[in-house]
């Protein structure tokens, strides 16, 4: 059995949630989502709009080691349409900036061009401080992986510590050459 597939997800107020064949459909004051699932291999419950339960039909070795990812998937996909997800980048180095312009983040980094990201559509990126990037979302997974993305440009080096990372992540420094 699953540990974490057995647990309902509880619905806030503000989100309101449907099953459309085999899409679940949620709505919520940070916009809407859509999440396609295998209604052949589970079933959803949704109990007076105020929690969602999801079981397998059969339970078997292949049932049991999805049950849980599902539950999750929709788990942040509600938590994505009522709070929304957020990463903070900081950059690290002399003459390192960044700034918004239209529909793209302008990256000085340097190298002897700048880099122009575009801004994927559902992704707000705002510049703090020049030397700080903020990326939020309602899609978990579109926030990290523009995230990676940013940060892969300039990886930080061990060195001096050069480079995007993201806030809180710790380097670990190497020490230099010695005589």
């Amino acid at each position: 059995m699953s540990k974490i597939g057995k647990i309902n997800i509880s619905i806030p107020e503000k989100v309101k949630v449907s099953i459309e064949g085999s899409m679940l459909k949620m709505e919520g004051p940070l916009g809407k989502d859509n999440l396609a699932l295998d209604v052949n291999t589970f079933d959803l419950d949704i109990k007076e709009g105020k929690e969602v339960s999801i079981k397998p039909k059969k339970i078997n070795q292949d049932t049991k080691r999805i049950w849980g990812l599902n539950r999750s998937l929709i788990n942040n996909a509600i938590k994505g349409v009522n709070e929304g997800y957020s990463k903070t980048l900081e950059l690290t180095g002399v003459g390192f900036r960044a700034a918004v312009k239209g529909s793209s983040l302008n990256l000085q980094i340097g190298f002897s061009h700048d880099i122009n990201h575009q801004i994927p559509e559902g992704i707000k990126i705002a510049v703090e401080k020049q030397t700080i990037i903020k990326i939020s979302g309602s899609n978990k997974q579109l926030v990290g992986s523009v995230a990676a993305k940013i940060k892969s440009y300039k990886k930080t080096e061990p060195y001096k510590g050069k480079g995007i990372k993201e806030q809180g992540e710790y380097i670990l420094k190497k020490e230099g050459k010695k005589k």
